[in-house]
Formats: structure tokens, C-alpha cells, sequence
């Protein structure tokens, strides 16, 4: 059978063929599964199309026939540059069976630092009649080459069409072939989808998005941000693959000498040309794609504006987790995806009706109160299916912000709140927007905060709260930010949501302007994707801020903002109100356990690791420490990764702040102990951000090589 990938609109002049489950409509050219019947008239399909279900049986997804068989190989590229590939193979097919392929394509070397997880994963798919190719982008892990310039390249994705091409044309290709991963994996599978390539077929992307300025790690909602990433992926162009780890300078020069990202990364402190070229609208893209999503990941956002955005088939699962996948999320519950993605890979790259055109276009986990858990095993709450998105009766409802602190559904007497601007303010808010936190009260008092009356019935919300605000600032450049919270009647506030506000951005995140001291703007603060049930007698919290540290640098003027209340331009709260019971959907299986490589232990992940907070009050300084570890045995060596980082802020003198970590990872090997090391440093004033990076390598405790980049770039509205 061979499928059509985009049809056209059917009208009632159409021919219809019914197909199984699957309708087509003409002309004569589409190629259909046979046998077809042909119906001369629409509106007989509408007649039968009810009954489709019941006469057609579902089929079920591919079964575990296989065993797996792992080759290693390369894969040629047009500039001679051979890209490294595992293949996780289906053993014991026929000679003559054919097979799809599923690529999943980044730089975090895949003969150690995924080699574990990428058995279990991958061999899951293999039992199931699936060719898994797991390649390291070029200069990185065991592939040829100098890395490029920057994540998301030109390069990359120039490879990218050049692996699918080759997958696709392999002997044991059915000509199919599906990209899927989590985060930058996700984030290049769409990115090839915006190309439309004709042997991707279809996408599964998780914990991914498509906004590279306002979504990732570099500039979270367009402010600056550094963090453990930043520590690996600087030193990780230097290291040479596995297992040889060699220190051939033709190999190893050219790497180590690659520039670090965070440099260059510093350099472009507003959205524009740079952070758009490797990706194109969401309306282009054609190729069907699979997306799942965490409340509790900082890329969630991207699946509303893909469900609104994207004309192409979408289905979305969006749980409680964090940046995982569902089947070891923490925290729960966990469940099964993996036999969801055969029912989707099935579909679209085996042509086997599994039914899941019939699926929900979203199903999302509706959270229920719990107390502030950083330990949390199990979100409490159910899943509901939308179909569409915005979801179905939705209704916004708004709370005005009260001169007497509270929030309620009248305008209020006019008047004005200030806050003095505290640059250490936010870190009991968490590293990034949605990770489980203990009580942020710590925050909450150094923040203007408004309460409702306690509920007198549930209260549910499914969407993006949004804070509108009628707020100024004595400086030139000033942050908001605003936190949505649960308050229990004894007085335990959980986080929920929140998001940041750069106000030079406030009307355009490319061309950013001061603002003018003392002038009222109207800024408009939408908060990331959440969903939410606030039990009756609970509170509804918002809570505002000018700092939130050290997930963003703060600003470097001392300062104070002032907040309007009452008139016809009050700053109000806007809350995406839903029915408390939404419409069900089938359980999710539980986790099958994933099978294991016996010669590979691991211990231990750097992040989310441990992190304590130090105030000097006497010189109104600040200090967050923050180390992780992690260890491996593989059958060649031992692997320890140690990070640290140590941000510093300055209450008296907001413009002196200051990022510094390290990252070092050390290999004992045969007859030799390699250890490479990055020393990272951020320091800033008024006018400059002062840059410094080292990396080095050391072989038996001696000096190998060192580089040092050190720059001085001045503040662009930052």
C-alpha cells in the first residue's frame, strides 16, 4: 500500500474510496490498499463514515518479534566527512523483509554518555520491525569533523537531509523513515520537519520546541540565563570519541580549538536573525508529528502553538513530568509511551491502521493540589483529552489586583503599590520554569503579592495564566515577573506557573528599547502552559517581582517600580477557566521495564544535583552554590563527571553579579587517566558582560593542552 501525504480537502464532487479504515478521495493517480470500493457520492461516506469503526477492524500495533542486533557504521557525507551511526537492528527477519527507520541525531555521544539508555530505549523499537539510528552530529562523540559554530546549524541540518537520504535508501529500507528524541533531538526533528524532506514520514518529539530566543536555555523568556548545560556543552566539542579517547592532533587540534557556544551565544542578547535561521513557521510544516511534553519542562509551550499553528496531523500527550521521558519521569505518574509510539510509527511508516487518527489531538494531565515537594513521587490529578486548542469551554475569567492586596472580579479603588527592586530575589522559585520547589514564601516577601477570597467551590484552569499590568520603573532597564500559586488554609503556598518579562522587550523581543523613567507601560505577561485544580477554601495567589535569581542575571540598575490599581486601566490577573471534569480517555499502561547493556553501571546524573543558598545580610550579598556527579563503568574504563557552579549577587550594587562553574571529566582507561576540564566565568557591570573560558586537558596529571577565550561584550538591554 502506498499513502498520499497531503490530500486534499474532500468537497462533493470527489470521488471516495473506502479503504480499510482509511479514506481517500480521487483522482484516479492516489493509489489506494486494495481491494477498494468506490462510492460516487460524499454524502454516502457521510452516511458510512459512522460505521467505519465497527466495520473495519482496528489493527493492532507490531508485535515483539525480533530479537536486536547492534552494527556500528558510517555514514558518508558529500564533503567526505563520515558521520558516526549505531544501528539497532530487528535479528531473525527474512531476507526479504524491509523495514522503516527511526533516527534520533544529536551531539551527546553515543558509545558512552547515551550508550545505556539508548539500548533500552532502541531495542524496544527493534523487537518491533524498526531500524534505530542513533548518529553523533559531525565533531562530536565518534563522528569526523570540527563541531559547527552553534547548535542548530546549517551544517547539522545540511547532514541531517544527507542521513535521511542515506537511511532511506539502505537494502533493508522499506523507504520510511521517522525522526524522534528528547530536547535537542526534538528540537532538530522539527526543525528538519520545517523542510518537509520526502523520506521523513512522521516525527515524535519530546520535551522540544521551536522557539530558540524566548523557550531555550540561553535567554529563558528573553532574559539571561546560565546554567549546568552551558558547563557540558562547552567542554564537550574538545573530547575525542570512545572508546580510544584519542590524542592524534589531527583529531583532537582542530576540536579542542572549537570556540566555546556560550561565547558566541552572549553575543546576540535580543531575538532576531541569528536565533530564527534554523527554524521556519510551524505552519509549514506537512510531516505528521507526535509530541509529548511535561508540565514540569521548561519547552511546554511549544505544543499549544504546534496544535494551533500546524496544519500537518498532531497528537500531544502532555504529563506531569519534568525533562524526561514518561516512562522514568520523576514525578509520576510514570506510564508507558513507547507502545504509543508503534501504534504511531505504524501508522505512518508501515501503513498498518492502527487507529490513531481516531486519537485525541491532546491528552493532558489536569494536576491537583499538593503541598510544595521538591521529593514529590506522584502528581495527584486525572487525565482529560482536548481536541483542539484552545481547549473546549474554556472561559477567562479576571481578577483585578486589589489596593488592599487581594484579587477580585471588580476594577477597585485606584492607586499605586511600589517595590524596591532586590536583585538576590527568586531562588527558592527554582533554576527554571517548572521544576518541583519547596515553599516559596522566601520569594513571596520581597514580592508585590495578591490573594483571593478563599474558593467557594473548585476552581480548575487548563492553559496560559496571564498577568496584564500597568507598571513602571525608575530605571532604564528593569525585568517583571510574575508567579501564579496555590495557598492552603495554612497558609503552604505551591507554586504553579509564572513567567518573565524583559521590559525593554515589552513590545518587540527583536528590537528592544529602554524604558523611559517613571512612564506607565502596559505589559503583558502570558505564564507557561499549566493545568491546575484549586481545591474549595484554597486561595489564588499572584505574586510580582523585578528579580527572580539566579535562574535570570539581574539588572544592573538599583531601582524602584511602581504598580497601578483600580480605573479603566487596572493591572489584572487572567485565568484560563475549565470545567473541573473534562472528558476522559483510556488508562495509560504501566512502564514495561527496559532492557539493560550488563556492561555498562552507571551512578548517579549531574542535574538536578544539590544546590544551597548563602546571604551575607551585613554586606547584603548572596550566594548560590550549586554541584553535581555522576559516574560510569564501561567495559574500557571508568567515567566521574563533577559540575559546580556558583552564582553571586550584590543587593547594593545590582550592575556586580557574577557566574562561575566548572565541569571536569575524568576517564581511567587502560594504562592512561585522561581528564578534561572547563572553567567557565561570567562576571558583569553597568555597560559589559566580562567573558572567560578554559578548557583544558590533562593526561597522567599533566598538562596536555589549554585554551583560553576571553572577551569583554557590552550589555544589550540585559
Amino acid at each position: 500500500m502506498s499513502r498520499l501525504q497531503n490530500p486534499p480537502e474532500i468537497d462533493s464532487a470527489d470521488t471516495v474510496f473506502c479503504t480499510g479504515v482509511r479514506w481517500f478521495a480521487g483522482p484516479d493517480q492516489w493509489v489506494s490498499e486494495e481491494p477498494r470500493i468506490l462510492i460516487r457520492s460524499a454524502a454516502v461516506l457521510v452516511l458510512l463514515s459512522a460505521a467505519t469503526l465497527s466495520i473495519f477492524a482496528v489493527q493492532p500495533p507490531s508485535p515483539a518479534s525480533f530479537g536486536v542486533r547492534i552494527e556500528n557504521t558510517w555514514i558518508p557525507m558529500k564533503d567526505g566527512i563520515r558521520l558516526a551511526a549505531t544501528l539497532y537492528m530487528p535479528d531473525g527477519a527474512k531476507v526479504s523483509e524491509r523495514f522503516p527507520a527511526l533516527l534520533e541525531y544529536h551531539p551527546y555521544r553515543k558509545n558512552d554518555a547515551t550508550a545505556s539508555r539508548d539500548y533500552g530505549l532502541y531495542a524496544y523499537f527493534a523487537r518491533r520491525g524498526y531500524v534505530c539510528a542513533r548518529v553523533d552530529i559531525r565533531g562530536f562523540g565518534s563522528s569526523e569533523g570540527v563541531a559547527p559554530d552553534r547548535e542548530y546549524s546549517e551544517q547539522e541540518q545540511f547532514d541531517g537531509l544527507q542521513i535521511l537520504t542515506w537511511l532511506a535508501h539502505q537494502p533493508w529500507s522499506n523507504g520510511n523513515v521517522g525522526m524522534m528524541g528528547i530536547s535537542w533531538s526534538g528540537f532538530n526533528s522539527l526543525q528538519l520537519a520545517m523542510r518537509n524532506p520526502p523520506e521523513l514520514k512522521a516525527v515524535l518529539a519530546v520535551d522540544a520546541t521551536a522557539q530558540l530566543f524566548h523557550d531555550d536555555v540561553h535567554y529563558i523568556d528573553g532574559m539571561a540565563h546560565i546554567d549546568e548545560f552551558e558547563l557540558s556543552m562547552d567542554m564537550a566539542p574538545g573530547m575525542t570519541g570512545a572508546a580510544d579517547y584519542t590524542l592524534d592532533e589531527r583529531v583532537l587540534g582542530p576540536r579542542f580549538d572549537a570556540p566555546p557556544w556560550s561565547l558566541l551565544y552572549l553575543k546576540y542578547q535580543h531575538d532576531g536573525p541569528f536565533w530564527r535561521s534554523p527554524v521556519r513557521p510551524l505552519s509549514e510544516i506537512k510531516v505528521p508529528c507526535f509530541l509529548i511534553g511535561g508540565l514540569l519542562d521548561g519547552y511546554r509551550d511549544s505544543i499549544p502553538a504546534m496544535l494551533e499553528q500546524t496544519k500537518a496531523p498532531i497528537k500531544a500527550i502532555i504529563g506531569p513530568w519534568n525533562h524526561t521521558f514518561p516512562h522514568d519521569a520523576v514525578p509520576g505518574p510514570q506510564i508507558e509511551w513507547r507502545d504509543q509510539a508503534v501504534r504511531w510509527w505504524d501508522y505512518w511508516l508501515k501503513g498498518r491502521d492502527t487507529g490513531v487518527l481516531q486519537d485525541p489531538r491532546l491528552i493532558i494531565y489536569m494536576q491537583h493540589w499538593h503541598p510544595p515537594d521538591p521529593n514529590l513521587e506522584n502528581v495527584p490529578g486525572e487525565w482529560r483529552r482536548e481536541d483542539g486548542w484552545p481547549p473546549k469551554n474554556l472561559q477567562n475569567t479576571t481578577l483585578f489586583l486589589q489596593h488592599n492586596h487581594t484579587l477580585a472580579d471588580s476594577r477597585g479603588e485606584s492607586g499605586f503599590h511600589q517595590l524596591r527592586y532586590i536583585p538576590s530575589v527568586g531562588v527558592e522559585s527554582g533554576f527554571w520554569w517548572g521544576e518541583l520547589l519547596g515553599d516559596p514564601r522566601p520569594v513571596d516577601a520581597f514580592s508585590l503579592v495578591y490573594d483571593s477570597a478563599p474558593l467557594k467551590e473548585e476552581v480548575a484552569i487548563l492553559g496560559d495564566p496571564t498577568a496584564l499590568l500597568q507598571s513602571s520603573a525608575t530605571a532604564p532597564l528593569a525585568d517583571w515577573f510574575v508567579r501564579l500559586s496555590d495557598v492552603s488554609p495554612d497558609g503552604t503556598v505551591t507554586q504553579i506557573t509564572g513567567a518573565g518579562l524583559n521590559g525593554a522587550q515589552r513590545e518587540s523581543m527583536s528590537e528592544p528599547r529602554d524604558l523611559q523613567p517613571g512612564k506607565t507601560y502596559a505589559l503583558e505577561i502570558t505564564m507557561h502552559l499549566t493545568s491546575w485544580v484549586f481545591p474549595k477554601g484554597h486561595r489564588i495567589r499572584l505574586a510580582i517581582s523585578n528579580a527572580l535569581w539566579p535562574m535570570m542575571l539581574p539588572t544592573p540598575y538599583s531601582m524602584t517600580s511602581s504598580l497601578e490599581l483600580g480605573g479603566a486601566k487596572s493591572s489584572r490577573l487572567v485565568l484560563p477557566v475549565v470545567p473541573v471534569q473534562g472528558a476522559s480517555v483510556p488508562t495509560f499502561a504501566r512502564p514495561e521495564p527496559s532492557e539493560e547493556r550488563k556492561d555498562i553501571k552507571s551512578i548517579g546524573y549531574p542535574w538536578p544535583g544539590e544546590w544551597t543558598v548563602e546571604r551575607d545580610e551585613s554586606h547584603q550579598k548572596a550566594t548560590v552554590r550549586w554541584k553535581g556527579k555522576a559516574e560510569t563503568d564501561y567495559p574500557w574504563g571508568k567515567e566521574i563527571d563533577y559540575e559546580n557552579l556558583t552564582y553571586d549577587a550584590d543587593d547594593s550594587h545590582p550592575d556586580l553579579c557574577s557566574v562561575r562553574g566548572e565541569a571536569e571529566s575524568i576517564f581511567a582507561l587502560k594504562g592512561r587517566e585522561l581528564r578534561w576540564r572547563g572553567h567557565l566565568s561570567v562576571t558583569t557591570d553597568q555597560k559589559n558582560f566580562y567573558y572567560k573560558y578554559t578548557r583544558e586537558l590533562l593526561k597522567d596529571g599533566q598538562m596536555v593542552k589549554q585554551k583560553t577565550w576571553q572577551e569583554t561584550i557590552p550589555r544589550d538591554h540585559q
